[in-house]
């Protein structure tokens, strides 16, 4: 059974785009068109392949096509480019989705960003995702690569290590001073607001595991943003862990001092990638590695 150029386009672009009126911009077609296309590609597979949804989702089926869809597109874009007939192209440069958490994006990822800008052969579309949880967009095929804690490649994909981020127990002065005057105890740790990035957020926890295994229930702000985070430790909101590369300019000041200086986390991370052969792929691992090597602790073997 061979699967029509054309309807795969038009579904890989209803789910990229979200919604099919969308997906019929990109594709100068009109959105009946896509719904037709999509329409006889479920028929010929025998599957609903897309939730219509706000935004549109893959179903199980679908997953498994838009991974298929989103090597065809990669590797027909690297055949234009090497046939040098990419000026006919509507985009001249190859789409790399990757999913990168977002403390790595906010500080030693700019180098990788800085690197794609100057070479200027592709285009990223980064999610951002906590890295613990950032394998399941590789194994539903909706990224090409991504950032992980897990060292276990996953199948269809190889993987590789960046190096260890290390995390910081930080806030404002005046708020170690109110609350930890003491130590890091686990009645301080009990009555100290802390903060959480989001629900996925387990660093504060494993932080407090290294002074107690009594159930600890603080206050807890959740701030979902990198930089908003940084400033409610700094304004003294609460307390949390940080990346010592985004933490460093508040401790440099005296605008945040760390609760135990003893006591850290190393966050190892992993560079996960499809394993197919693609020189655009190769290339933004190349940078990945280059960054993680200039900015990230070495990890222990």
């Amino acid at each position: 059974m061979k699967i029509d150029n054309a309807q795969l386009a038009a579904f890989a672009a209803v789910l990229t785009e979200g919604n099919f009126d969308l997906a019929a911009r990109k594709l100068n077609v009109t959105p009946s068109a896509i719904s037709q296309r999509i329409k006889l590609l479920e028929d010929r597979i025998g599957q609903i392949l897309i939730q219509r949804t706000i935004p549109c989702q893959a179903t199980a089926a679908g997953r498994m096509l838009w991974r298929y869809a989103e090597e065809v597109a990669l590797l027909e874009s690297e055949v234009f480019s090497a046939l040098g007939i990419e000026k006919e192209l509507q985009s001249t440069k190859v789409r790399i989705p990757i999913v990168v958490n977002a403390d790595s994006l906010d500080s030693w990822f700019a180098l990788v960003l800085e690197s794609v800008a100057l070479d200027g052969t592709m285009v990223l579309d980064i999610r951002a995702e906590d890295q613990d949880h950032s394998l399941a967009m590789l194994r539903e095929g909706n990224v090409m690569a991504g950032i992980s804690t897990s060292p276990n490649a996953i199948q269809g994909c190889k993987v590789e290590a960046l190096g260890v981020m290390r995390y910081l127990a930080v806030a404002a002065p005046s708020f170690r001073k109110r609350y930890f005057s003491r130590g890091v105890t686990a009645k301080a740790l009990n009555a100290a607001p802390m903060l959480t990035f989001n629900r996925k957020d387990a660093l504060q926890q494993v932080f407090i595991a290294r002074f107690t295994d009594q159930a600890i229930e603080p206050p807890i702000h959740a701030i979902p943003t990198t930089r908003s985070f940084y400033e409610a430790a700094r304004r003294g909101l609460a307390w949390g862990m940080m990346p010592e590369q985004i933490a460093n300019q508040g401790l440099d000041s005296g605008e945040l001092v760390q609760l135990n200086k003893q006591h850290f986390l190393d966050v190892p991370l992993y560079w996960h990638r499809w394993r197919i052969e693609s020189k655009a792929i190769d290339l933004i691992s190349q940078m990945v590695a280059d960054a993680a090597a200039f900015s990230l602790r070495k990890l222990d073997t």
